[in-house]
């Protein structure tokens, strides 16, 4: 009789039209491997486990967030206009490695599953935050931000791992779960940080680093693998970084349209982690407990948008209309940012910014549903360096334009700057994305 798989690739295709050489092969494949692999219970037990770590990336991050302005001032003995361009630094040092080795990560889970994947990046911030929790100078920050580049990349494996386990409809509203389980992290962030807060700033670091180890042996027992053998492929060192991704990924129609988007996208958005908490208490002299309150605020509406906005939307819209959606917002908000002068008003702006959540996993599942099953690792490492590419460009742009803006030598203080680049950024994604054609199953074989 045969399994599954090869019955349905040798029905119905005639009868639809047509050959086994076109794009849909390899979907509609994918899609009866799964059934057969994954029952129920592992796949609830690897998406459990896929959310967790996505929330312990989140957690540990809201954690530290706020008192990295602290702790660089201490270590350095520098002002905030000067320790916002350290940190600036630190984010470029974080996103370079990223940019180097993500495409090696997401080929290796092509080659050896996801589990190992999960595993090593869990590893990556448990070391990370404990270098620097203990880190005795500003150099011991930046090796702990180069470890956790390199090998804390989670958004990869946990995107290729869910596409794994999800029918190409579902992409966005599994997607969607990542971005939930990253803003309910942000709430729990900021709590815990608060009250460790009162400790002293490298009291959060090591309770990020604690969080980081449970999770990884969370892991060790509860993970199953997602990538079955039978959709794997050989490891190649040519497809294994930025250019080889690039070369390998050109010949699927309509990726590098989307992923030019994705680059604007990320630039305008990381304006946020690169410059909020400087933002922050420059704009508005917030204290650092009231910086933890605003992320945790902004997670909570991130979370909620995530769970219960974004599978509606792309329902009705489409995964183009409700990314057009979310930068609409984003555009808006950032030219808030940029003009607000009250602090509590940042509170309302981020009822409207909640909207931006949408962009991301629409984008991510416009990418994901173009490629074959065995190529979802490299896709996801290839979207990790686009985002490392960002993460590198944002800093180096948003932490010297707000340091300028906010030191002694700018004509006038402006410290909404960087958010009024980061609309433009925005504004150029959107435009890209309109100017882009649909792919359409013709289009495609």
């Amino acid at each position: 009789m045969g399994s599954r798989a090869d019955r349905l690739l040798t029905k119905g295709w005639k009868h639809a039209g047509f050959r086994l050489e076109t794009r849909f092969q390899p979907f509609l494949l994918r899609q009866a491997i799964m059934d057969e692999t994954f029952d129920p219970a592992q796949r609830r037990a690897a998406t459990r486990f896929i959310l967790a770590t996505v929330f312990v990336f989140a957690a540990g991050y809201g954690i530290i967030m706020p008192v990295i302005p602290d702790l660089v001032m201490t270590l350095g003995h520098v002002t905030l206009p000067e320790a916002t361009r350290i940190g600036g630094w630190l984010a470029v040092t974080y996103a370079l490695f990223q940019f180097v080795l993500n495409p090696v990560m997401g080929n290796l889970g092509d080659r050896f599953g996801r589990r190992p994947l999960f595993l090593i990046a869990l590893g990556g911030f448990a070391i990370d935050y404990a270098l620097m929790g203990f880190a005795p100078t500003l150099a011991w920050l930046f090796i702990g931000r180069a470890i956790a580049g390199g090998f804390g990349a989670v958004f990869g494996p946990a995107y290729a791992a869910l596409a794994d386990m999800s029918a190409d409809k579902d992409r966005a509203k599994s997607f969607g779960l990542v971005g939930a389980a990253f803003g309910i992290g942000f709430i729990a962030g900021p709590a815990i940080g608060g009250l460790l807060g009162e400790l002293g700033p490298r009291a959060p670091f090591f309770a990020a680093g604690g969080l980081a180890a449970v999770n990884f042996v969370y892991g060790w027992f509860a993970f199953p693998e997602t990538l079955p053998a039978a959709r794997r492929r050989p490891f190649e060192w040519r497809r294994a970084n930025p250019v080889g991704a690039l070369l390998s990924l050109r010949k699927v129609h309509g990726v590098l349209a989307i992923a030019v988007v994705q680059f604007f996208w990320i630039v305008s958005n990381l304006v946020y982690p690169s410059i909020w908490a400087y933002f922050a208490i420059a704009r508005f002299g917030l204290s650092t407990a009231m910086v933890w309150l605003s992320l945790a605020w902004s997670g909570t509406l991130m979370a909620l948008a995530q769970a219960f906005v974004i599978g509606r939307a792309v329902d009705r819209f489409g995964e183009r209309g409700a990314a057009l959606i979310g930068m609409l917002s984003a555009i808006s908000v950032c030219i808030a940012y940029a003009l607000v002068e009250v602090g509590w008003l940042i509170f309302v702006v981020m009822l409207l910014g909640s909207l931006q959540s949408l962009v991301g996993p629409s984008l991510v599942a416009m990418m994901s549903r173009r490629v074959a099953g065995n190529m979802q690792g490299e896709l996801q490492g290839f979207n990790g360096s686009i985002m490392a590419l960002g993460s590198i460009a944002a800093p180096l742009a948003y932490n010297p334009l707000l340091a300028y803006f906010t030191g002694p030598s700018a004509p006038f203080h402006f410290t909404g700057a960087p958010f009024a680049l980061a609309a433009a950024m925005a504004l150029m994604a959107l435009t890209i994305l309109q100017m882009t054609p649909k792919v359409t199953p013709e289009a495609s074989q």
